[in-house]
């Protein structure tokens, strides 16, 4: 049995706060991550470093913030930019993660780790695939931002074989996963499972979509209106619709979706225990980004946080979190300090005694003292640059959280929202011109930030008219 402890880092796609039962949802089942929180220590504020799914990634690997990495938007399949315009013209940024990052694999790589990586990747074309980043598998990461064919095999993933037709990617993917697990021997190993779900296509096994849509008959959801329309879209590609709100849990196809995820994590949590590795492992479970709740037929709702992927807003980044470690981490404890993407490098290195890498991961802080219920000193303000144009609405901006305070600048008008979040978890009232010296304050330390990271930003767009 390995002497250092494993890793299990669970990522979602597109996961929102509140899209498990521990986390409040009033619809969706999840017994088994929620059984899971009772032996772990639940974030209220955890964060992803970016609206959107590549840079967070990144971000986790690398130990650093997006915009020092100058990959700042999701990757497009075919590895080049087609920049969103509106008033401004998006931001350019890297289609890759580059191979001159030491990544969180490669660290443990070199610290005597097996490094397995299966799912989702995302991070560029073949030759930045994981096996290029410190993984000695890759089981199905490649440049695609999800399944291209759907979840029920052929998925058309090139780095992954199609199973018998009609198979659910993420049983596939969790099979897997338990195989590595019961074949791992005396090393120790750091298992990567980045689920392709629950990013779209929205799709699950038809048994359990019944389930759900019964479900929904039986509480009368499906009497009750689950969007509302808002403001014209911000870019001129979709200047002919509207955003699209989802304002209600509700969507049986999603809820199924959720809970055959919720099961898959189950079955890696009992070949821990089976294999009696269970009490040696560190178990970690978030998301890439907020809950996709604001295009047409939007699958999920993240209220009572404000907007979704894609957006500045709580709903954009704040994740759920969840940190399992027997004998280290107190169970059924809950954490409220924020956390951020780039501190998982220095955490996970501090955890299993490998030496840290401060020029590496230059924007992580480890939060090992709070897994282990001791206070942590202050840390810096947590950051995001997002200078682009959300699909699902969202516009180019970047924020800065202090302590209870939270600033975003929208970079159209150059607009500052000022919100305590303690108080204003929906971010409804902008006290930026009640606490104009805060506000002052912040937006200096927010541009300094960005401009010791060299931060990319939109231009002006010379074809947008204000009567477009």
């Amino acid at each position: 049995m390995a002497t250092r402890p494993n890793l299990v880092f669970v990522l979602f796609d597109d996961l929102g706060w509140r899209d498990l039962s521990c986390y409040g949802s009033s619809f969706y089942e999840t017994p088994h991550m929620d059984r899971l929180a009772t032996q772990a220590m639940r974030f209220t504020d955890a964060y992803a470093a970016c609206p959107v799914c590549s840079p967070t990634r990144a971000s986790l690997l690398t130990g650093k913030y997006p915009a020092r990495l100058g990959l700042t938007d999701y990757i497009d399949w075919a590895g080049t930019a087609h920049p969103l315009r509106g008033r401004l013209v998006d931001a350019p940024y890297i289609h890759q993660l580059p191979l001159s990052e030491h990544t969180l694999a490669s660290a443990l790589r070199d610290g005597g780790y097996q490094t397995w990586h299966l799912g989702k990747w995302h991070l560029g074309d073949a030759e930045f695939y994981p096996e290029h980043h410190g993984f000695e598998v890759n089981f199905g990461g490649c440049h695609w931002g999800h399944p291209r064919d759907g979840y029920f095999s052929p998925w058309g993933i090139p780095t992954l074989e199609d199973g018998p037709e009609g198979e659910y990617l993420t049983d596939h993917l969790t099979d897997k996963a338990v195989d590595l697990i019961r074949s791992a021997g005396d090393v120790p190993f750091f298992l990567n499972l980045w689920h392709y779900a629950v990013h779209t296509p929205i799709q699950a096994p038809e048994e359990l979509v019944r389930k759900y849509q019964a479900k929904a008959r039986r509480l009368q959801l499906d009497q009750v209106p689950a969007f509302v329309e808002g403001e014209v879209h911000p870019t001129l590609q979709n200047r002919d619709r509207r955003v699209c709100r989802r304002i209600l849990q509700s969507d049986p196809i999603y809820a199924a979706m959720m809970e055959n995820l919720d099961w898959n994590i189950g079955r890696v949590l009992t070949a821990l225990e089976e294999t009696g590795q269970a009490d040696n492992t560190l178990v970690i479970i978030t998301s890439d980004n907020g809950g996709l709740s604001t295009i047409e037929n939007a699958p999920t709702c993240n209220h009572p946080l404000a907007e979704g992927k894609a957006w500045m807003y709580e709903g954009g980044v704040r994740e759920p979190l969840l940190v399992k470690w027997p004998g280290v981490v107190a169970p059924h404890s809950l954490c409220q300090t924020p956390v951020t993407s780039p501190d998982f490098y220095p955490t996970l290195l501090e955890a299993v005694g490998l030496p840290l890498l401060p020029e590496q991961h230059a924007d992580g802080t480890s939060f090992l003292p709070l897994l282990r219920g001791e206070s942590a000193p202050e840390r810096e303000p947590l950051f995001w640059h997002f200078p682009h144009y959300g699909g699902a609405g969202g516009t180019p901006g970047c924020s800065i959280r202090l302590g209870d305070w939270k600033l975003i600048e929208f970079f159209e008008d150059s607009r500052l929202e000022l919100y305590n979040l303690r108080e204003d978890l929906s971010e409804t009232r902008n006290l930026a011109e009640a606490h104009p010296n805060l506000t002052r304050e912040l937006h200096e330390r927010l541009v300094t930030w960005r401009d010791d990271l060299q931060a990319l930003l939109p231009e002006r767009n010379p074809d947008w008219k204000e009567t477009d």
